[in-house]
């Protein structure tokens, strides 16, 4: 079990490394379009939507990233006076009842929508714009595949936790 959760938290951590490069890429990004846009009176509906593509995929991935990192929201106030045990407990409980459904719900919802766009190779709406839409799409199942990975990792590493606390 050790070595499970050893194996999802690398490849969490290596998910934070490349949604950090593409943090980098969007600062870049944006960078380059208000240079554009203010400075050469120019501007590329290609580039604006590579803003929301790269913020898309850094936000979704990075709700995996932040349940290993517990830096995800809960009421800390009454969560820090309770026993190591009994927080091990509630994440335990509240990953398999709350973020579990959830998630395989948006991963299972997902998918036709996925295809419906892939299945007509969608593209930008504007001229100038992105084609393979259905390849951002596709970040959401992917992403939602991720945290249900996320959340098991989670879970063991709270049973542990629980262990330990014995």
């Amino acid at each position: 079990m050790l070595i499970v959760e050893q194996f999802i938290t690398k490849l969490v951590d290596i998910a934070g490394k490349v949604v950090s490069f593409l943090l980098l890429l969007l600062v870049l990004n944006v960078s380059f379009d208000v240079m554009m846009r203010y400075v050469f009176r120019n501007s590329s509906v290609g580039m604006q939507e590579m803003e929301w593509h790269l913020f898309a995929v850094i936000f979704l991935f990075g709700i995996s990233i932040a349940l290993k990192d517990e830096a995800h929201v809960r009421v800390d106030f009454l969560f820090d006076t309770y026993s190591s045990r009994k927080k091990a407990l509630i994440n335990i409980l509240g990953t398999v009842l709350l973020l579990m459904p959830v998630t395989l719900l948006i991963l299972s919802g997902s998918l036709e929508f996925v295809y419906d766009a892939f299945e007509t190779q969608e593209i930008s709406e504007d001229p100038g714009g992105l084609p393979y839409r259905w390849l951002i799409k596709g970040m959401i199942p992917l992403s939602f595949g991720f945290l249900l990975l996320s959340a098991i990792g989670y879970i063991l590493q709270n049973i542990r936790l629980y262990r330990e606390a014995e």
